[in-house]
């Protein structure tokens, strides 16, 4: 009599068993699927950021080419822009600035990404050097060599998806001759 007591026990204990392994199993498989989605955002923000990155070095190889500064307006020409006055809306933030010819495509190509990068160069201000400014008669009549012409360079770089963008934004000084 006793042992036929015992027969339903051990089945209990089974289907208890079991479900306990369906939980560990389950709770594992979403922390997986978590950690993939996680690796994969963070794969599309680096892939982002090396994009921008790509761009600001286009920008920094073309002011190295620019011999003037005359192509720069407010309005943009193809990308270069006059620096916004104070309480003005930056220009790259302007809502039709990141398309069309409004930014310059960076040259260089990035694979797997949903956009080339792209990017603006702004004129900041001419900058008298400080270097040589007391050697002048007059360091406020100095000529085109003893100005340093100041550039802020803004890039956009989209991951593997359209919800991956960077911004970056660099300061670049150069004397133009």
């Amino acid at each position: 009599m006793h042992s036929h007591k015992q027969y339903g026990v051990a089945l209990f204990i089974s289907l208890v068993l079991l479900l306990v392994l369906t939980i560990i199993g389950i709770s594992s498989v979403q922390t997986t699927s978590l950690e993939v989605r996680m690796t994969r955002n963070q794969y599309d923000a680096t892939l982002a950021f090396q994009a921008a990155e790509s761009a600001l070095r286009d920008a920094e190889a073309q002011l190295d080419a620019i011999v003037s500064t005359a192509g720069f307006t407010e309005t943009g020409n193809a990308g270069l822009y006059l620096v916004s006055e104070v309480g003005e809306e930056e220009n790259w933030q302007g809502s039709n600035v990141w398309n069309g010819s409004n930014s310059l495509i960076a040259a260089n190509a990035v694979d797997g990404v949903y956009e080339q990068p792209r990017y603006i160069i702004e004129h900041v201000a001419s900058i008298l050097r400080g270097t040589n400014a007391y050697q002048l008669d007059d360091p406020y009549a100095a000529g085109g060599s003893d100005r340093v012409e100041m550039f802020r360079i803004t890039a956009r770089g989209v991951g593997g998806s359209a919800n991956a963008r960077v911004l970056l934004q660099s300061t670049y000084g150069r004397i133009l001759n």
